[in-house]
């Protein structure tokens, strides 16, 4: 149902956290290159990444844009806003995250993007009882009513499903997608970090178990089960360096040698 793509709101004021999200350690990367990552892996588009005005971010990677949200305070719908009009007429559909996701999957957002129909504007998650307006997918053409409502002060994600034709996706609807069944089957996709706590917990999981096959020798390669974040680490886990003119292979399709390309769960990294 068209092209796809994506925006990561990483313009909060990250108040409860006390310090800015987007910049948060995870693994040998950040939490915004990691999500904004994620979001790029799950759609065939473009993903912008929207800051507020004069907000300083963590390197990102090439095929990653950056719009601002000029006007400060306003929240999710002024970042949505931003997103959408940046992307332009070059998608039909988007998925919108949190900077602050960490164990969103790929599987995840394609499921969530494949909802989606002619007759729908929003496709939500509805799990632990309410929705997830920042791990959903929009039809682009919502920005008219997006700014509809930012003119009149309706600043909330939710007031947008009051003027839009949603479905809500509980846990049977996302684990049908059986990728999502395999490599998410708690739905940890939606769980965010609000805290101090909530950071440290995060961490403290058991990182991704990805599998990484030593293809140099033919039929003959190695494989190992390992748990990183990142492809600089799934590398180093059979004790290569990664290499820029590697050849590799993510789940069958060739990367980039991006040290900080993230990984998710059930991924499986080949060296050619």
């Amino acid at each position: 149902m068209g092209r796809t793509g994506g925006i990561v709101l990483a313009g909060g004021g990250s108040t409860r956290m006390g310090r800015p999200k987007a910049s948060l350690e995870w693994h040998g990367s950040t939490l915004l290159r990691r999500v904004a990552g994620l979001v790029l892996r799950g759609v065939d588009g473009p993903v912008v990444v929207v800051r507020s005005a004069g907000q300083e971010l963590p390197p990102l990677p090439d095929g990653l844009e950056v719009a601002s949200d000029s006007v400060p305070g306003r929240g999710p719908v002024a970042g949505l806003a931003a997103g959408l009009g940046a992307l332009g007429d070059r998608v039909d559909r988007v998925f919108v995250a949190a900077t602050d996701m960490p164990w969103l999957h790929p599987a995840f957002v394609r499921a969530v993007m494949a909802a989606m129909t002619e007759q729908t504007d929003v496709a939500v998650p509805f799990l632990g009882d309410h929705r997830h307006p920042l791990a959903a997918a929009y039809r682009a053409d919502v920005a008219e009513l997006v700014d509809q409502n930012l003119s009149v002060g309706r600043l909330r994600l939710s007031s947008l499903f009051d003027v839009c034709r949603v479905v809500e996706l509980d846990a049977g609807a996302l684990l049908r997608y059986g990728a999502v069944a395999e490599g998410d089957p708690e739905l940890r996709s939606v769980d965010n970090l609000n805290s101090e706590a909530d950071y440290a917990e995060a961490l403290a999981r058991p990182e991704p178990a990805v599998t990484v096959t030593d293809g140099r020798a033919g039929d003959a390669g190695s494989s190992v089960t390992t748990q990183v974040s990142t492809l600089g680490a799934a590398v180093d886990a059979i004790g290569w360096r990664l290499d820029p003119e590697q050849q590799l292979s993510l789940n069958g399709r060739p990367v980039a040698a991006d040290p900080e390309l993230p990984l998710a769960n059930g991924d499986e990294v080949t060296l050619r």
